[in-house]
């Protein structure tokens, strides 16, 4: 028994050289054998170059070759026999030098790393064994993928994974426990940011479709014969015993899947293109549209979402409307039986991830902009971002006698009546209102026009006129004057919060100026949503609507002040929850929430998000608890492209919760959006099947 273990496992650096050695001077006698074979197998094939091949088609493909080498013995003398064999020795050295090489890096892996690697061990075996202490899962086959809870540093027990082809040891990390508030067990910072978490919220257990070391491997047994080839395959943790020279390895079996028959009804919607609607308000191209909206049809999508562009609409004059592309999109999609979700989009598109297509602000408004650029949203630095029109102007009548309310409130209306018979119909069933830069509520602290990369915390844009005007009398009101100013610590657009005094812990964040300021910059941010959502409502009486969609800001989730979050303009810090607030906003206008949140999964795959401190599990649960507790609908769509099943399941779970104990599900999902990667065949029938199971019907292949 010492015996065979000590081959598994390997002793000393001695050992390998050896080993080496052995290794090729068997090599050599191989060599000398393969040669002789090759000589005669030469002569076979000159003596009868026509004679059928009984072996694989490879051999058929070297037989010219050898032909010639034949054909060039006869008159070549001794030069031409004694190149092979200098190449053979040449071949010898460098493979001696190679082997080597390995050797030291196997003796230092074993000797300071504590790698059970065989004395045999191949650089697959190097390569297999520091990729799973990286924190990648590595199959037996070669296939390699991230393990999320493993690529976690901050855990509190490492993964601990000693990897070999014949053994490998790893530790089970605990799943989080369901009662934690928003956020992810495994890291702690300095300030121990979960134990200011007042609130209890509902955290879902892990799912069985997450690609994660968290969930205890399912193995089942297969044996195979003690040699070469068997030794080399890497295999999963825990998974292998030597029993008489035979090697049991666990290999694991397929992932269950849930069965969603019987489930709620959940609404499926497919996002039209950017560009489906050109800048003359006419569909770009109907024929292609159509056929595309009779294939949705067909596996019973519900309807489509399009965005109603202020910049196409309202482009050339001030309350002068053109909606006729929108009114041959809306027949087509009446006669198809499908139904609408609209985006009343008040913001630029072009120069942000996925904008495919650059639609301005209407002309006639960068004519005002250009003569009053305080209209728009202004960094500490004084850089304009004209996205999209600054909140400080919602009730400043700038926009040629008008506020920029009251410019919103003209374009919905003059949807509303131009659509009547479609409200009335029932076809439009749902209306989502744009309030910032892509739509979404938020300030553009994070533009990539002015330099911004992730994971930089962003920067306060408070500083036009109108922002800063407003500032001054919240500061005036408060008998501070002083404080009438941004703050001059908070680093730029790509600082870190540990960089800032500003953000740091113990920071001013969380001190009376930084108190004061925070909540007047996320009030600003609630009382532009409620301004506009309650002209919606009196536009759109009847019918429901939603907010565009919040974004994730999950980078700097666990550091104490939650800078990302603060320059956006949710006041969510660690001992404060800021979208509490925002959910009660929606509720009060009878608004659904609308959250990018189906995919964390993917996010928290990635291995940026430990230098980010990243949690875009917490946020998500976070964000959604705060919805369920004033009882608002939620709506969801996927931010990144998703055409696989581990995806498309991973949705399913999120927006039909399995353990949810009062048995709440998303009101709706749009899918985003439509491509033609989508409707490729097998893409399609991946999305066909989740449709399916959306809608709470029976698949036929459930454990495929």
């Amino acid at each position: 028994m010492a015996t065979s273990m000590q081959k598994l496992v390997g002793v000393s650096e001695e050992d390998d050289e050896e080993e080496m050695e052995m290794d090729v001077k068997e090599e050599d006698d191989e060599d000398e054998e393969n040669g002789e074979k090759q000589i005669a197998a030469q002569m076979m094939i000159g003596v009868d170059e026509v004679m059928p091949s009984t072996s694989s088609s490879d051999q058929f493909q070297y037989q010219p070759q050898l032909q010639e080498q034949v054909s060039n013995q006869g008159g070549g003398g001794g030069a031409r026999r004694s190149r092979p064999l200098e190449e053979k020795e040449r071949t010898k050295l460098r493979e001696r030098h190679r082997r080597a090489i390995t050797a030291r890096i196997l003796a230092g892996l074993r000797r300071h790393g504590n790698y059970n690697l065989r004395v045999r061990a191949d650089i697959n075996d190097v390569i297999a064994a520091l990729a799973r202490e990286a924190g990648w899962v590595v199959l037996p086959d070669g296939t390699t993928f991230p393990s999320r809870s493993q690529s976690s540093p901050a855990a509190g027990t490492s993964a601990g994974m000693t990897s070999s082809s014949s053994q490998m040891v790893s530790q089970q990390i605990p799943p989080p426990p369901a009662t934690l508030q928003g956020v992810s067990s495994g890291y702690r910072t300095t300030v121990e940011y979960n134990a200011c978490r007042m609130k209890g919220v509902f955290m879902p257990t892990p799912s069985p479709y997450d690609l994660s070391s968290t969930a205890p491997a399912q193995s089942s047994g297969v044996v195979a014969d003690g040699g070469e080839q068997t030794e080399r395959l890497p295999l999963i943790a825990g998974s292998l015993q030597v029993i008489n020279d035979k090697q049991i390895i666990g290999l694991p079996t397929k992932l269950p899947e849930r069965d969603f028959a019987g489930t709620p009804f959940v609404p499926v919607y497919v996002m039209l293109p950017l560009g489906v609607i050109n800048m003359k308000c006419e569909l770009a191209d109907p024929d292609g549209l159509l056929k595309q909206l009779r294939v949705l049809k067909s596996i019973n999508v519900d309807g489509v979402m399009v965005d109603c562009w202020w910049g196409i609409v309202e482009a050339h004059a001030p309350q002068e409307y053109n909606w006729n592309g929108y009114q041959r999109l809306f027949q087509m999609v009446r006669e198809l039986k499908l139904k609408l979700q609209v985006v009343m989009s008040f913001h630029e598109c072009g120069g942000n991830v996925g904008d495919d297509v650059c639609i301005p602000l209407p002309h006639w408004v960068a004519e005002i902009g250009r003569s009053n650029p305080e209209i728009f949203f202004t960094d500490r630095e004084g850089r304009r971002n004209p996205e999209c029109l600054s909140w400080g102007i919602d009730k400043e009548r700038v926009l040629r006698g008008r506020t920029a309310v009251e410019v919103y409130f003209d374009y919905m209306r003059s949807f509303r009546v131009e659509f009547d018979e479609f409200f009335e119909d029932g076809i439009i069933s749902m209306v989502e209102v744009g309030l910032g830069p892509c739509g979404e509520l938020r300030y553009p602290s994070c533009p990539v026009k002015n330099g911004w990369r992730y994971p930089g915390i962003g920067e306060f844009q408070c500083h036009d006129q109108y922002m800063l005007k407003s500032l001054r009398k919240a500061a005036e009101m408060r008998g501070h004057s002083f404080w009438a100013r941004g703050p001059d610590n908070a680093g730029s657009y790509n600082s870190q919060p540990h960089e800032t005094g500003f953000f740091c812990d113990g920071g001013d964040y969380d001190g009376y100026y930084g108190r004061f300021f925070l909540n007047w910059y996320s009030q600003v941010l609630l009382n532009h949503g409620d301004r506009v959502l309650s002209l919606a409502k009196l536009a759109f009486d009847g019918t429901c609507i939603t907010a565009k969609q919040l974004p994730g800001i999950h980078w700097w989730y666990k550091t104490a002040s939650h800078a990302a979050e603060l320059t956006a303009g949710y006041y969510n810090p660690c001992n404060r929850d800021g979208y509490t607030a925002i959910a009660t906003m929606l509720q009060k206008h009878g608004a659904a929430l609308s959250f990018s949140c189906t995919e964390h999964h993917i996010l928290e795959q990635q291995d940026h998000l430990r230098e980010a401190l990243a949690d875009p599990r917490g946020l998500v649960w976070q964000v959604l608890n705060a919805a369920w507790d004033v009882c608002i609908p939620i709506a969801s769509e996927n931010a990144f492209l998703c055409h696989d099943r581990v995806g498309y399941n991973k949705i399913l779970d999120n927006v039909k919760p399995v353990n949810d104990p009062d048995g709440r599900h998303f009101s709706s999902f749009t899918y985003h959006r439509l491509s033609p990667l989508l409707m490729e065949r097998q893409n399609f029938m991946e999305f066909e099947r989740f449709v399916k199971r959306m809608h709470g019907e029976a698949v036929l292949d459930p454990q495929v």
